[in-house]
């Protein structure tokens, strides 16, 4: 999902989240108008995506017309979805994730890895992976990406469990892509998806290999280093 302002929110108990939009950039407003930005408080019983009404002038295709909250947001199916700010646990994954995708990288120059919720245009949807391996292309772009990648990861964040991201990785096959890692910090395991099914891999297995993606086989413990640290 798409994040606009990164917090270091801890995995704690569910809390009241704070939605807050905000005019995009370039848009001011008079001094003496009242503020445009607002605070919606949620129970901590909500279950996430919350869906958000668009804001005026709304383009999922233009990041600029994307309202500014403190927290993760897709456009899918025609609905703005809202997800929280992501913790500590899943950042530091994250973080080892893209480690060991990079070291690879390194060595394949012909793909590149994208992180930072990385955003793609696929279809009519918008939505952004946790990490990712592209196709190097000729040419960069600040917006969205608009290939489909090779291999998309999403990490499980606190209330994310294997439905919703099983439910996310069924989108991603339905947009060509090969591979999607479901990583999963609490169990220390990762679903591997693709279009011949599911297979789980723990601590001291080997992801299997895909021909798309050579050499790309990581032990599964390398994407829980710093997690797993006593």
């Amino acid at each position: 999902m798409l994040r606009h302002h990164l917090l270091t929110a801890p995995d704690a108990a569910n809390t009241l989240p704070r939605v807050q939009s905000r005019p995009p950039a370039g848009e001011a407003r008079r001094a003496s108008e009242a503020p445009f930005d607002h605070v919606v408080q949620v129970p901590g019983s909500v279950r996430f995506p919350v869906e958000l009404v668009p804001p005026e002038r709304f383009d999922p295709a233009r990041l600029e017309t994307w309202p500014r909250v403190e927290g993760r947001l897709e456009w899918v199916g025609g609905r703005l979805l809202y997800m929280p700010p992501c913790g500590e646990i899943q950042q530091e994954t994250v973080a080892d994730v893209v480690g060991a995708l990079l070291e690879w990288q390194r060595a394949h120059p012909e793909f590149s890895v994208g992180t930072n919720e990385a955003g793609m245009l696929l279809g009519d949807d918008v939505r952004a992976a946790d990490a990712g391996v592209w196709r190097r292309l000729r040419h960069e772009r600040w917006g969205f990406r608009r290939e489909a990648p090779v291999l998309a990861v999403e990490v499980a964040g606190r209330g994310e469990g294997d439905r919703e991201l099983l439910e996310k990785a069924a989108w991603y096959l339905a947009q060509a892509v090969p591979v999607v890692w479901i990583v999963l910090p609490e169990e220390r395991q990762v679903i591997v998806v693709t279009a011949g099914g599911e297979t789980l891999h723990g601590i001291g297995e080997w992801l299997p290999g895909h021909a798309e993606l050579p050499g790309l086989r990581p032990e599964v413990g390398e994407l829980f280093v710093q997690i797993s640290r006593e």
